[in-house]
């Protein structure tokens, strides 16, 4: 049994309740760790990590739970940061805010808007993700084809080092190299940049023409003459540092924005049309696959002809209703241009909200589906060149339908990035197999096209031992030499990013049904999060006692 730490003095839980609460997240996995630790506040996680060094226990932090790679998902001790919520007043005049790592995004951006700002990043999970989890994973979403991932947003990060050390990392300002492990860092980036030659080779660090990427650590960015250790910091998911507060930058708020729904008889078409909307200005391009329309219709009529292989949804904006108006008929010439077969367009907020419902419909019905059949992702934020992604869902398709297994694909279409949702029927024999076999052809897929395995998401403990099959031996050894200079002591959540020696990418599932039961207050609990998505509104009764 470990023993609650010295001098902290938040709540700390051991027993198999509290623990079983935390043993899943929003993806596959579950694991049920050995503790549960909650912070009073930012200055109570110190004392946190200085006991974790010492004893060598391994932290976890932990926003929503709503990361989809099991990087806040495992054995160690769970550190939730969720309750670090104070959002600041809002800088006007600089566009800056300072906020806890448990706020979420929704409270940040409405916090901003009340200024006449906004915060742009903005994923599917927007409503309860933590800003914390979002900047662990350089977390995307639908407008990054325009505003870009987390990563350039972020001003500064307030750091707890392996130490235990508390810092603020803050882009303008010089490293804090007083600090062991920032010092180590420096030094390791030296040593890399010196193996690798003056001019990092972008071959070696990144995935050339790859759009969004958030796997791996960010060393090309930090590297560059404009880059900083805020770079490195982005996207490393708690194994260098635990954020406790993030300085984000922000932008004015849209003047106006429109629509534009076009339907493709063919799916290069659409993606052929995809492509060039980032070009034409588009903020947001939106596939939803012959696969995700055969789902939503189960539903009931979407308007969508029955002979379509894809949909785009794009949205422009502008400064002024006109403005975006002149760019919706620009795009939406374009999409006919292409062979759109139909083009659907909206200017006002109310039918805006009723062609992008079309995006949202899939989820709620996939929970609704037959018992037997569970939507598993884990093949589920690949992310190729542009060029290559009809070859990528094409290649999707055949893997799923090789291995008899439905599934949905949706995405980013702008940014070649794509979502899958295999439906594993976990009463059939063999589904296993099945499982193994269709993460094999699609990591092999991916390799071919020159891609990555996580465009958005992060790498997590799901997709940490598949970096072999995307990522060259150099970008590896980087990597696994910037983790042995950050965290020598192997605290700062191992397995996440960088395998441990054994690891597997699936191992314990949460719909497997030969899965250990958890305690039945636990697994209803569990159940009415993934129901309602209330991960950030997610609190042990009685957790204070």
């Amino acid at each position: 049994m470990i023993e609650s730490p010295p001098d902290f003095r938040g709540v700390f839980r051991t027993d198999l309740l509290a623990r079983a609460m935390y043993a899943e997240g929003a993806g596959i996995a579950r694991c049920i760790p050995a503790g549960v630790a909650v912070p009073a506040d930012a200055d109570d996680v110190p004392a946190l990590v200085r006991w974790s060094k010492r004893e060598g226990i391994a932290l976890m932090p932990r926003g929503s739970g709503s990361g989809m790679a099991a990087g806040a998902v495992g054995p160690g001790v769970i550190v939730d940061l969720s309750r670090l919520r104070q959002v600041g007043p809002v800088d006007v005049d600089g566009r800056l805010i300072r906020v806890g790592a448990g706020a979420t995004r929704g409270e940040i951006d409405d916090a901003a808007r009340r200024e006449g700002l906004r915060f742009p990043v903005d994923p599917s999970s927007g409503a309860f993700c933590t800003i914390g989890g979002m900047v662990g994973a350089n977390a995307a979403g639908a407008r990054t084809l325009k505003f870009g991932a987390t990563r350039p947003w972020v001003h500064g990060v307030r750091c707890v080092f392996d130490d235990g050390t508390d810092v603020w990392v803050r882009r303008g300002a010089p490293w804090p190299i007083g600090v062991p492990a920032v010092r180590r860092l420096s030094d390791a980036l030296s040593q890399i940049s010196a193996q690798l030659g003056s001019e990092i080779p972008a071959y070696a660090l990144t995935h050339v023409g790859v759009r969004k990427e958030s796997s791996g650590y960010a060393i090309a960015d930090t590297l560059r003459a404009d880059g900083h250790l805020v770079d490195l910091l982005v996207g490393s998911e708690g194994t260098l540092a635990l954020f406790t507060e993030v300085e984000l930058s922000l932008i004015p708020v849209a003047g106006a924005t429109a629509t534009i729904l076009a339907i493709f008889d063919s799916l290069e078409a659409a993606t052929a049309c995809a492509v060039e909307a980032r070009s034409d200005g588009a903020t947001a391009c939106e596939l939803l696959d012959r696969t995700f329309l055969d789902v939503a219709a189960t539903d009931g009529p979407t308007g969508i002809p029955s002979h379509a292989e894809a949909v785009l949804l794009m949205e422009v904006e502008g400064e002024s209703a006109g403005e975006a108006l002149q760019a919706m008929t620009h795009l939406g010439a374009r999409a006919t241009r292409h062979g759109a077969s139909e083009v659907h367009t909206a200017v006002d907020a109310d039918n805006e909200h009723r062609l992008w419902a079309l995006r949202h419909a899939a989820s709620p019905i996939l929970s609704r589906l037959a018992p037997r059949l569970r939507s598993m992702q884990f093949i589920e934020d690949g992310c190729v060149p542009p060029d290559r992604f009809p070859d990528y869902v094409r290649g999707v398709r055949r893997a799923l339908d090789h291995f008899e297994m439905p599934g949905v694909i949706f995405g980013h279409a702008g940014d070649a990035h794509a979502h899958v949702n295999p439906l594993v029927d976990v009463t059939r024999s063999g589904w296993r197999d099945r499982v193994h076999g269709i993460l094999d052809r699609v990591c092999e897929l991916t390799a071919v096209l020159g891609g990555t395995l996580s465009g958005e998401h992060g790498d997590g403990r799901l997709r940490a031992p598949l970096m072999d099959r995307v990522w060259g031996l150099e970008a590896r050894a980087a990597f696994a030499h910037v983790k042995d200079a950050a965290d020598p002591a192997g605290v700062l959540n191992p397995g996440c990013k960088i395998a441990c020696e054994g690891d597997q990418a699936i191992t314990m599932l949460r719909h497997d049904p030969d899965a250990p039961p958890l305690p039945a207050v636990a697994r209803a609990a569990l159940d009415d999060i993934e129901r309602t998505r209330r991960w950030n509104r997610f609190r042990l009764d009685g957790l204070d006692g």
